[in-house]
Order: structure tokens, then sequence, then C-alpha cells
């Protein structure tokens, strides 16, 4: 299990790994080289550097998309009652740069992604998965897609839009007026994981259901399943449910798919994250 990514200073062009002894997960680390980072503010500054990384969805067969946020906090600097001074955090940056990287946790190979629709404000993107596939049917696999469903908003009608980058292309395209599967007249609340299973990714609302795709698709065809009636939450009528909800989901649901089988490191081939 990888608990985050960090940003290291270093020479080298890909990843490493220090791995945790069980249970403790392990950390990968990145060069911060890749990442285009904003010039931190002078140290006298209210305003301090805000930069995070984490693995925000993987393959079925172990490669990791990376996504690493680079923003600000307001943090000026206070005298505390017992006259020590130091910093009180009071605001976060909304809108951060967003890098997002495929990478290979074995080899140490990471290829950074396009911005999605050319830009870096993409903090709204958060739900992003990446599928892998070979090109036989079967054995190690040969391309990838990555992809981010949402609904539009601009629709007269109920239709979902989808960002999808594909390996043999190497950039991205804007899928619109895919049809919605819903059986309800309700927006979705998806989930920040995407989970990739049976050649597909799932993108799932706990409290409704779940929605797959092939994004390797010339047109992806959008199902739907339905939760068992008693795995599903309540659905927030208001804002602050839906916040509560989420920091809730993140501490104590996590979704995933779990495989049988380990897989050797050979079976990444190293043209794999290469568009």
């Amino acid at each position: 299990m990888i608990y985050r990514t960090v940003l290291v200073k270093s020479p080298i062009p890909g990843s490493s790994i220090q791995l945790g002894v069980p249970p403790c997960a392990s950390t990968l680390f990145v060069p911060d080289h890749l990442v285009d980072l904003r010039p931190r503010p002078a140290p006298d500054s209210e305003i301090v550097a805000f930069q995070g990384g984490r693995a925000a969805a993987t393959s079925g067969d172990g490669l990791l998309l990376l996504d690493f946020r680079d923003g600000s906090a307001t943090a000026p600097f206070v005298t505390a009652p017992d006259g020590r001074r130091g910093r009180m955090l009071i605001g976060f940056d909304l809108d951060p740069d967003v890098t997002r990287f495929v990478g290979n946790p074995l080899s140490g190979q990471v290829f950074r992604l396009p911005d999605i629709d050319g830009t870096k404000k993409t903090a709204s993107c958060r739900s992003v998965g990446l599928l892998t596939r070979s090109a036989h049917g079967q054995g190690p696999p040969d391309r990838y897609a990555v992809a981010e469903l949402s609904e539009d908003r601009d629709a007269e009608k109920r239709s979902l839009v989808m960002r999808r980058f594909l390996s043999q292309t190497g950039e991205w395209e804007k899928l619109v007026d895919l049809p919605s599967p819903l059986p309800h007249p309700r927006r979705m609340d998806i989930y920040p994981e995407v989970l990739a299973f049976a050649g597909r990714l799932w993108w799932v609302d706990l409290s409704l259901g779940a929605v797959s795709a092939d994004p390797f698709s010339d047109r992806p065809e959008l199902r739907f399943i339905e939760l068992p009636s008693a795995s599903v939450l309540p659905v927030p009528s208001t804002m602050t449910e839906l916040l509560a909800a989420r920091r809730v989901q993140g501490v104590f649901r996590r979704m995933g798919v779990a495989l049988c089988r380990a897989v050797p490191e050979d079976a990444f081939p190293a043209q794999l994250i290469c568009p």
C-alpha cells in the first residue's frame, strides 16, 4: 500500500519507493524537477507554500496515477499568550496547480501527463481513473487510458462528459453528450477513488451505485449498477451534510479491488508509460 507520494530533490529521472514493514504503508518519492513548482513565498510573507502528492488511482496490474498539487495557504505570524511566536493557518488556496503522472513503482518510471484542457487549474477533476490493456487480450499490458467522468451542467438533458488520455495518441480528448444511465433524476456524488476492474473504469456514488465505462472505446457506453440496499449511504440533503459525509468516507470507508495473485516486475514493459 502506498500511503503518500513525496517530492524530493534528486537528479534521477524516475521515482523510488521506501517499502514499509507490514502493516505499515510504503512511501513513493518523486524528483521535484519533474513538476513545475511555483516560486516559494518569502520567509517573512504571510503566504506559505502548500504542496502535496498522492496516489490517486491504480490500474488492475499495479501502475499508479500520481496527483501533485502546488498551492498556497495564508498563515500570518502571531504571538501566543506565553510569548512564543508562530504561524496561524487561516485559509487555503482552493485552486492549486495540479500535475499528474503515470508511474511504475517497481521500475521507477514516471510519465508526466499533459494538462487537462491545457491548464493546471484542474483541482475540480477529482474522479480520475487509470486502466491498462493488452493488445492480445492477455499478458503484459502495452497501453493505458486515464479518464475523468463528470456531469455536463450546461446540457439541456442529463448527460455526462468524459475527458480521457490514451497512451496511443498522447493527448487528452473530451467526449460530450454521453447519455446518463442513472435510473433516478439526480446528480451523482462520485467518490474520488475510481476503480479499474473487468476491463472498465468504475465511478461510484456511495448513496446510489456505480457507473462504468470502457475508456478505450471509440464511443464509451456507460452502464449503471445499483448498490445493495444494505450498503448505500443516506443521500445528503444539504451541502453541510455532503461535506460531513465526505470527511467520514475518507476515514472509515475505502474502496478497491483485491487481486489474488502477485504480478512480477517483468510484467511491466518499459514502453508502457511512453505515449
